[in-house]
């Protein structure tokens, strides 16, 4: 894909103007008040792997509405002291996979937490292990429209609540500092860390790439590949839904959570990148409400960014902020 977005000099200083609902913090604050009253962890179970420097467990913890979402909990073996953790979420149609998959952070020296994507893991990778028991609202066939007609019923209403509460899942488990929790994630995943930094207010740290549900409207509009495309192909049957589904995109969007933000961030984009195009990352870091934010970019890659060559940054970064011990 060539160059198709805003020129980089543009994308530095833009700043558009995206509307939020008056009720989107009491939209949010009932959204989290589904799982009140919910104990932070489900069920721990160890995890049998044939990995001889890393232990794992099989995690369950409350989600929206106290829905049971798994997650993969590993943190370097013979290390029982408290360590910074990472909380991490994953993209697009991908679950949580099997617990040897995402080693990188537990190789850097933290707890790691690997949330699931209810109702998600059958596009690609090794599959997940969480239904979504709410998925009754019209909408589909992919979860980007599930209910996409009522807020209440929004598939993303559901899945942001879970990233929140993953936080609060991590920060009970044996072994973690909960004053040095970072959120990571890419694409869906980057989505996903934007939304519990606007949502969790003492976050030690945020690393976002290539964020999906980033000003919505705007990517609608200019892009037609997955998953916003899926939004294209809903309102190209249903005609009359466009104000309907354009609110409720409204409610999710992750410049209003940026704005919010508090914690360090870390961004990256990609220049030709369709699924996430780079005018709506950029509108996501240029609101970002903490001062310390960076962004690298990478001018010819599409999707994946700058790939392996940002994760090294990434883990410079997050050493930085969370002190973890070299």
């Amino acid at each position: 894909m060539a160059l198709f977005d805003l020129p980089l000099d543009q994308l530095e200083t833009y700043l558009p103007d995206v509307p939020e609902p008056s009720d989107f913090d009491a939209y949010w604050k009932a959204s989290l008040a589904t799982a009140e009253g919910c104990p932070p962890l489900l069920d721990v179970q160890p995890e049998t792997t044939d990995l001889e420097i890393v232990r794992t467990w099989d995690v369950t913890f409350p989600g929206f509405g106290g829905d049971p979402i798994r997650a993969w909990y590993s943190r370097p073996a013979g290390n029982d002291a408290p360590l910074p953790a990472v909380v991490e979420f994953v993209g697009y149609g991908r679950g949580r996979g099997l617990p040897h998959e995402r080693l990188t952070w537990v190789a850097a020296g933290y707890a790691h937490l690997l949330m699931d994507a209810r109702g998600q893991g059958d596009l690609y990778g090794t599959g997940g292990a969480t239904p979504d028991p709410r998925a009754t609202a019209l909408g589909g066939p992919g979860v980007m429209t599930r209910g996409v007609l009522d807020p209440a019923d929004y598939y993303y209403r559901r899945l942001i609540t879970d990233a929140v509460r993953a936080v609060g899942a991590v920060r009970a488990l044996p072994g973690v500092d909960p004053t040095r929790v970072a959120v990571v994630g890419n694409s869906q995943g980057g989505g996903l860390a934007l939304a519990a930094a606007g949502l969790v207010p003492d976050l030690a740290a945020v690393m976002v790439s290539a964020p999906f549900l980033c000003h919505l409207q705007r990517a609608i509009d200019i892009t037609d590949s997955a998953p916003y495309g899926e939004i294209v192909n809903y309102l190209s049957v249903h005609r009359d839904a466009e104000e309907a589904v354009r609110r409720t995109l409204s409610y999710v969007d992750g410049v209003s959570f940026a704005r919010r933000a508090v914690a360090p961030a870390h961004f990256g984009a990609g220049l030709r990148d369709t699924v996430s195009p780079p005018s709506t990352v950029f509108a996501a870091y240029n609101h970002y409400g903490a001062e310390d934010r960076t962004m690298h970019v990478y001018s010819f890659n599409h999707h994946e960014g700058g790939d392996a060559v940002h994760t090294g940054r990434q883990l410079r970064w997050l050493r930085s902020h969370l002190a973890v011990s070299a």
